[in-house]
């Protein structure tokens, strides 16, 4: 029998030399043989099968049973990393097959976890989610019956070639043993977050970080990538405390990148770009965290003209008072990473940006200045030259986090100012943009210029109308803003024009709303032009007419279009009724013998 003496020792030998090709060696494959390793370990694992079947006869069954299996779940990984799918599956299914007596036996459940979790790879290489989720499901569930009913540290696969002399402790296994485990939980965060169940991937993804951390099986970069992109879904979820946690912990596992040497140790210049992007990535997360925070506070403060009421902030105030300290404590529990060491750098984070909605000025200035922070952090890397479209999506964010600050600030002077910070960085973008090549973005620059001249010329005439009387400066500089504004609005809708410079019958569903605010915004800036000549005021009434009317016929021929615009269309129909009127008024001063 070959388990005897030398011959059980080179048994082992080849098994672990097929080991070494596919893990370590297959890294330096060349690209134009990028699976030679992989081979090369195939048909060693096939002569380690072979040899096997050769002491079939005298040896223990079971045993045997158990090393075959062994060898057919190398196998199929094997095919799986070659991309024979087919052969994979085979080899696969063999490997469960053979254990499927024993499952829940110390020496063979870690094997057939990770043949469940391999069989979801697989199925989901071929797109075959559901099939992969069945097959990932299978494995969790197993890990739970066997911590229930043994909870022993179960052999590692690799220990059916091993010397007993060479086998692994029970605190190694046992380490293994949850890595198998956690890559269950990695992959069906995967498989439900395909399958558009964002809640439980989102669940998922939380515990396998934790796990991660737990058990020191992650890799930086990754695991805060990872934790980021999870960030994201809390903040769709107005949970910020849990988004917080999130972005503090990937900052402070993605300092330990650096730290942590690459295999050769050797990382050339492109691994340095790498660490740099992701680096920025992070801070973009962090901006949206700030933006999605800033902005929430601004709905629930709100008034129904889009101003901040007194009475719910002073409400707002004493509720939260009362109720943060106890909420924060028990939710923390549940989201907390990592050990001791790690939680207090991710709480130093922490400290410097709040999870509670800001309810002032000075509250919300702290967290636009914290993302304001991390725009510079990803703008280093985002540069306008090789990555414009990232590079403007961050100076809109930046934009952004001005105009909700905007929100927060009594004094219409300084909110002027931060809306012409806005005019200058979104400008000195816009001009050198080709809307040939970026439509899109040229569209939503377009319109947010317009938009945030419109808000300048409304808070100009709010400023002016504290005045005893208009001067002439103020006339000029509200006449300004409103043309800017109209000449913004109107170069978005030319946007909607066809080649030959129509605009279109029917407006497209994702330009509805925009096109038709534009319009409305345009009417009512020609209605807001101030002017001394009652000719050029009746030009403006007509042309503001004009605009109405265009959303009041659009609704009345596509009657879907109505939910998309309900307020505007119901002011458009009430200037619709009023203008005329009023147009014959100066006309009959114009012209009183008329």
């Amino acid at each position: 029998m070959a388990a005897a003496g030398g011959g059980w020792a080179a048994v082992c030998e080849k098994f672990r030399t097929a080991r070494t090709l596919s893990t370590v060696e297959s890294r330096k494959d060349p690209e134009t043989e990028p699976y030679r390793s992989k081979y090369s370990a195939r048909a060693l694992l096939q002569e380690v099968k072979q040899l096997l079947s050769a002491t079939e006869e005298g040896g223990e069954a079971r045993l045997l049973a158990v090393r075959r299996a062994v060898l057919e779940y190398e196998l199929g990984v094997n095919h799986t990393d070659t991309e024979e799918l087919s052969a994979g599956e085979e080899h696969l299914q063999r490997c469960t097959q053979l254990l499927e007596p024993h499952r829940l036996s110390p020496d063979c459940v870690s094997l057939y976890i990770q043949a469940q979790n391999n069989l979801g790879i697989l199925w989901s290489l071929r797109d075959e989610i559901k099939t992969a989720q069945t097959y990932l499901e299978s494995a969790e569930a197993l890990y739970n019956q066997y911590m229930k009913e043994d909870g022993n540290p179960p052999l590692d696969p690799s220990e059916h070639f091993m010397a007993e002399e060479e086998k692994i402790t029970d605190q190694e296994r046992s380490k293994r043993f949850e890595k198998a485990y956690t890559h269950t939980l990695y992959y069906l965060a995967q498989v439900y977050q395909h399958l558009e169940m964002i809640e439980k991937a989102a669940q998922y993804c939380h515990t396998t970080l934790k796990r991660q951390l737990e058990y020191c099986g992650y890799n930086p970069v990754e695991w805060a990538l990872n934790a980021a992109t999870l960030s994201q879904y809390y903040l769709s979820k107005q949970c910020f405390m849990e988004a917080r946690h999130c972005l503090a912990a990937a900052s402070v596992i993605f300092s330990q990148a650096g730290q942590v040497p690459s295999a050769e140790d050797n990382e050339t210049e492109q691994d340095q770009q790498d660490l740099r992007q992701r680096k920025a990535e992070i801070a973009r997360c962090w901006i949206k965290y700030c933006l999605n925070l800033l902005q929430s506070a601004r709905k629930l403060l709100e008034d129904n003209i889009g101003e901040l009421d007194p009475d719910r902030q002073l409400e707002l105030k004493a509720q939260r008072k009362k109720e943060e300290d106890e909420k924060e404590k028990g939710r923390k529990k549940a989201v907390l990473f990592g050990t001791s060491d790690i939680c207090d750098s991710v709480l130093a984070i922490e400290e410097k940006v709040s999870s509670v909605y800001p309810l002032d000025f000075q509250e919300a200035r702290e967290i636009f200045l914290v993302g304001q922070n991390y725009v510079l952090e990803a703008k280093e890397f985002f540069q306008v030259d090789g990555y414009v479209t990232d590079h403007i999506e961050i100076v809109q964010d930046h934009s952004a986090l001005f105009k909700v600050l905007a929100f927060f600030e009594e004094d219409y002077e300084r909110r002027c100012k931060m809306h012409k910070r806005r005019l200058d960085m979104l400008e000195s973008i816009y001009v050198d943009l080709n809307p040939q090549y970026y439509l899109l973005i040229s569209r939503q620059l377009q319109f947010e210029l317009a938009d945030t001249y419109y808000e300048m010329m409304d808070l100009k005439i709010a400023i002016g109308n504290r005045l005893e009387e208009l001067d002439s400066h103020t006339i000029k500089k509200i006449n300004s803003l409103a043309q800017l504004a109209i000449k913004y609005y109107e170069l978005f809708l030319d946007s909607l024009r066809n080649p030959d410079r129509v605009f279109p019958e029917q407006l497209e569903e994702d330009v509805l709303r925009p096109a038709m605010v534009a319009k409305f915004h345009i009417a009512r800036l020609y209605g807001k032009l101030i002017t001394s000549d009652s000719k050029k005021q009746l030009e403006n009434m007509q042309t503001s007419l004009e605009y109405y009317m265009f959303l009041v016929d659009y609704c009345e021929k596509y009657p879907d279009a109505v939910r998309a615009v309900e307020t505007e269309l119901e002011l458009s129909k009430e200037m619709v009724g009023l203008l005329p009127t009023r147009m014959e008024r100066l006309r009959a001063k114009l012209c009183p013998f008329i």
